[in-house]
């Protein structure tokens, strides 16, 4: 029989005081016993999602600010909530850590930080730890796994596969900023890197994204939506699965892309903003005599495109260009296990793919 070490159970402990379980119909029982219980409300579905973050796959423990990546490990699967017009109802975070870490005090304070993001965003959206479970790494890197649960009216959450010809094409928000922030945060480190003066009023939509809750808890309970999906892997890569799982092909129009203040100061801000990915903003379609809000709770619905019925002999996406033309439009974003080419700097935590032609 194993003994529990005294630094896992400090770091139980540790995450137990972090995250006092809240008095909530939802959750009947939080942190402390073999499993938590949860009561999702009357004639609703139950949503599950799960999300890894990963130490030098999507963040540096160099040049992430510890507070940073607690808050982003928690955003990634709240944000497939949102896609999906769900309410969360508790997270369960599994945290391997490097066997030093615990051990020494800026480890200490690296997993406090770290606590103390995922706590922020977690108070934010009322969205209560709920278990969890911790383990030593096997390697020298941070391994961190959130599970989100949450639930909709029984029947009425969204989805990819509901797009029909026809269709209107919006983004909530705006896209490009994620990738350009990244950049500027791995150059910060470089004297001769320019960096915006202005970047703390233009937000911090790598360190800390806004996952659109309330937007897509509007679209479905007003039924607004035809099909949703997060933008996790880049507009091109996202709208290139939404196509797939409704049959249909897409044209965007590129002149009407929302890009972010921070993008615009880069050189290939459009690539930015089509394939920059983690922005965690909301593609969604609408039947085209829908009314779609110009603001959703304050942030900007922009309609970019319209749904094309599928033809073989045309490609999935087209890029409609300012001066009449078209182009197709290849996923560029991110796809895990695609051949990737390592470039000395990631994008997004990650190597550049070889169809980029951006190191971010």
């Amino acid at each position: 029989m194993t003994k529990t070490p005294p630094a896992e159970l400090a770091l139980i402990e540790q995450i137990r005081q972090a995250f006092p379980t809240p008095r909530r119909a939802t959750l009947a029982l939080g942190i402390g016993d073999d499993c938590a219980i949860l009561r999702p409300p009357p004639a609703h579905d139950l949503l599950v999602t799960t999300d890894f973050t990963l130490e030098s796959r999507h963040f540096r423990r160099d040049t992430h600010p510890a507070h940073a990546v607690g808050y982003r490990c928690l955003a990634r699967g709240l944000s497939d909530l949102a896609a999906m017009g769900a309410t969360p109802l508790a997270a369960f975070l599994s945290l391997a850590l490097p066997h030093d870490l615990p051990q020494t005090p800026s480890g200490r304070r690296w997993i406090a930080h770290f606590l103390s993001g995922l706590a922020t965003l977690a108070t934010a959206t009322d969205t209560p730890l709920a278990g969890g479970d911790t383990a030593q790494s096997p390697t020298d890197t941070i391994l961190a796994d959130i599970v989100l649960t949450g639930s909709a009216p029984t029947g009425t959450a969204l989805r990819r596969s509901g797009a029909r010809p026809g269709d209107h094409l919006y983004v909530t928000g705006s896209l490009g900023g994620a990738a350009a922030e990244l950049r500027i945060v791995l150059a910060a480190a470089n004297p001769s890197a320019k960096t915006p003066n202005h970047i703390e009023e233009l937000g911090h939509p790598h360190l800390y994204p806004h996952p659109r809750l309330h937007q897509g808890q509007t679209l479905r309970r007003r039924a607004l939506a035809t099909a949703c999906i997060d933008l996790s892997d880049g507009l091109s890569t996202d709208l290139a699965h939404l196509c797939t799982a409704s049959r249909v092909r897409a044209e965007i129009d590129a002149a009407t892309l929302p890009v972010h203040p921070l993008a615009t100061h880069q050189p290939d801000a459009f690539t930015l903003a089509v394939h920059g990915g983690e922005d965690y903003e909301l593609l969604f379609t609408a039947h085209p005599e829908t009314r779609i809000p110009s603001k959703i709770a304050g942030i900007p619905l922009t309609r970019i495109g319209t749904i094309l019925k599928r033809n073989s002999r045309q490609p999935q996406i087209t890029l409609l260009q300012p001066n009449g033309t078209r182009e197709p439009l290849k996923p560029g974003g991110w796809q895990h296990f695609a051949e990737h080419k390592q470039t000395p700097s990631p994008t997004n935590g990650r190597p550049t793919r070889s169809v980029i032609k951006v190191t971010k």
